[in-house]
C-alpha cells in the first residue's frame, strides 16, 4: 500500500470514529439545540434531550413569515444595530432588534430582542423570531455558535 493509500485510510478511519462518537452524544441527547413551534409561537431551549428553558415568542407575519428548517446559529451580535436600505438604527430603545441578535444561517433571519414587547405571542415579525428582551438576554448567555436552530410550523412535542 502506497504512503498516500495509508495516509487516506488513516483519515478515513478518523473520520468514522468521530462520526460515530458524535451519533452516540447525539443519542443520549448530549447536544444543545433550540426549537421554535411557530403556530405556537413558542421557542424552547433543549439541552441533554430536556426542555431547560421555554420562552413566549414573535413569529414573522403572514406577508413575511418565518422559515420552516433546520439552522445554525452563525452570529451572537450584544447591542446590534439595524440596517435596512437607507437607515441605520443604532443600538438602543428605538431599535427593532432589542439588546440581542443571535444570527441564524439563513441570511437575514435571527433570534432578537424587540422595541415592541406587545408583539410577543403574534405573528408581528418580518421573519425573524423576536423575544422579550429580558429573555433574549438570557437565551444569549445560554447558546452558542452551531447549536442547531429548529424552526417548526407544528407544535412542539
Amino acid at each position: 500500500m502506497s504512503p498516500i493509500e495509508q495516509r487516506l485510510m488513516r483519515w478515513t478511519a478518523a473520520a468514522l470514529v468521530a462520526a460515530a462518537e458524535a451519533l452516540a452524544q447525539d443519542e443520549r441527547g448530549g447536544g444543545r439545540r433550540i426549537v421554535v413551534s411557530t403556530t405556537e409561537r413558542r421557542l424552547v431551549l433543549v439541552l441533554g434531550g430536556q426542555v431547560v428553558k421555554s420562552y413566549d415568542v414573535a413569529v414573522g407575519a403572514p406577508s413575511t413569515p418565518s422559515p420552516s428548517g433546520a439552522f445554525q446559529v452563525i452570529s451572537m451580535v450584544q447591542a446590534p444595530a439595524w440596517y435596512q436600505p437607507g437607515k441605520v438604527v443604532p443600538p438602543g430603545p428605538r431599535n427593532p432588534l432589542g439588546p440581542r441578535w443571535i444570527g441564524l444561517s439563513l441570511k437575514g433571519y435571527g433570534i432578537h430582542g424587540t422595541n415592541s414587547p406587545r408583539s410577543i405571542g403574534g405573528a408581528k415579525s418580518r421573519g425573524c423570531i423576536r423575544m422579550r428582551n429580558k429573555d433574549v438576554e438570557e437565551l444569549f448567555d445560554l447558546v452558542r455558535i452551531g447549536d442547531v436552530v429548529e424552526l417548526r410550523a407544528e407544535a412542539l412535542d
